[in-house]
């Protein structure tokens, strides 16, 4: 599938961790083994034990789900790879972006798991825990929740944080204002609104220090020309050198996650098979909401990824 244009890698962010995975990745490839014996040996960490075994606890914190998510898609490219299944676009969510510029060839494995525990470092030492807030605002149309963000400020931070699908976008800002937008959601006819288990409100200008201090890190990260086309976060629009990565890294800390956009484009580059990459299956369900019309695969274990094969002809 080298070179085809109808098949999309995409990678899940944080929240879709969870303890067992990228056990059968590890156990199915000596390549998938490597990049979890790369990760450790860069961290100074056991993450094939962090993912496999926990516990829980352990693995929520942010600085350890980061790279152990980032490890588990980074193996499941590998095996992927070795089936012959390669995409010719990439994205991811969030963390994910970091999955899928590996992926592309513009970062470096090792780089890049050391990069994404000092990410989920910064990013939960900006708020103090308590402080923010993220929440799924479902039922209503994106300009309607800035509308929202607005009236609830009061004085505070609630930003959208991740336009995930149509009628699901996520806000994200002081715990308050966030009730705040909760509160005005219902009055304005939204379905259901829901605050989210995170340890602090990510993709909101509450980030901004997290954001300066990622972007003196990546100051001295070197990066590649992709090799292929990643869509990025910010802007749905297409990273395609090598002095793009850094800048974009960092304003995607305090930037909204623009998913639906991101699927929009990858559609435009000619992608009509869409691999979820990594653990979970979130992308996928969104990708339905997204566009029906669109094929959809979560590889989260072997057995996802033998599916995938199938389905696409093998």
């Amino acid at each position: 599938m080298k070179g085809d244009l109808r098949l999309a890698f995409c990678f899940p962010g944080q929240g879709s961790q969870s303890v067992g995975m990228g056990r059968g990745f590890h156990d199915a490839s000596p390549g998938a083994r490597a990049v979890f014996e790369e990760a450790s040996d860069a961290l100074g960490l056991d993450v094939a034990k962090l993912c496999f075994e926990g516990p829980g606890e352990t693995l929520q914190l942010t600085a350890n789900t980061q790279p152990a998510v980032l490890a588990v898609s980074v193996a499941a490219t590998t095996l992927l790879a070795e089936r012959g299944l390669e995409p010719s676009v990439v994205a991811g969510h969030s963390l994910g972006e970091y999955s899928a510029l590996v992926a592309a060839g513009a970062l470096a494995f090792r780089d890049a798991v050391r990069l994404v525990r000092r990410r989920g470092e910064f990013m939960q030492e900006a708020v103090p825990v308590g402080t923010g807030a993220m929440a799924a605002i479902l039922g209503l149309d994106l300009p309607v929740v800035e509308e929202i963000c607005r009236e609830a400020g009061a004085g505070q931070v609630v930003d959208v944080a991740n336009i995930n699908a149509p009628g699901q976008v996520v806000v994200a800002g002081h715990l308050a204002a966030v009730e705040r937008a909760v509160a005005l959601a219902a009055q304005r006819g939204g379905r259901r609104s829901v605050l989210l288990p995170v340890s602090a409100p990510f993709h909101c200008r509450l980030m901004a220090p997290a954001a300066e201090r990622l972007a003196a890190v990546l100051a001295g990260v070197p990066t590649a020309p992709p090799r292929l086309a990643v869509v990025r976060n910010v802007d749905a629009g297409l990273t395609t050198r090598a002095d793009e990565v850094a800048p974009f890294l960092v304003r995607q800390v305090t930037a909204p996650v623009r998913w639906t956009e991101c699927v929009g484009r990858m559609a435009a580059e000619g992608a009509r098979a869409f691999l979820e990459v990594g653990p979970g299956r979130v992308l996928t369900g969104l990708l339905r909401r997204i566009d029906g019309s669109l094929a959809g695969f979560a590889v989260e274990d072997p057995g996802g990824l033998e599916k995938a094969v199938a389905a696409l002809g093998g």
